[in-house]
């Protein structure tokens, strides 16, 4: 299936450094196995983690207001199925966006992390299985 996602912002994701905040931080590259991420996960007993984001839908930028009320809504979404929502953020090396605010979300699925990029316009979520692994998971 074609992705309606332009080439330059599928590199982009790819190139983005998922930092993850708070007690036990780390970074994350899509398709590059985490040992602090295999480690957290199992410490918590779950077979899998979503980097995910409200903010900037579609990537179109978003002020700084807007993505805080989207954010808020999306912890208290994560908050209501039980989850933790760990502080994090994405940020691209070298092209001059923002960092994005986002969340890591220890124990969420994989269709459950679907479903929140969907509810909240996102083109792609980053997913780890038991292995680790982020990978990016396109929703457009």
């Amino acid at each position: 299936m074609a992705s309606a996602i332009d080439a330059a912002t599928l590199h982009a994701y790819r190139e983005t450094h998922y930092r993850v905040l708070g007690d036990h931080p780390m970074t994350l590259r899509v398709d590059e196995s985490s040992a602090p991420l295999a480690a957290l996960q199992r410490a918590l007993g779950v077979a899998s983690s979503a980097f995910i984001t409200a903010a900037n839908p579609f990537s179109q930028r978003c002020g700084d207001d807007a993505n805080a009320r989207r954010q808020q809504a999306l912890a208290q979404d994560v908050a209501a199925m039980g989850l933790r929502a760990i502080e994090a953020a994405g940020e691209h090396p070298a092209n001059g966006w923002p960092a994005e605010p986002s969340f890591l979300v220890p124990g969420l699925s994989l269709a459950d992390a679907r479903a929140f990029g969907e509810k909240y316009e996102q083109n792609a979520v980053v997913w780890s299985g038991a292995d680790a692994v982020p990978r990016l998971v396109l929703l457009r």
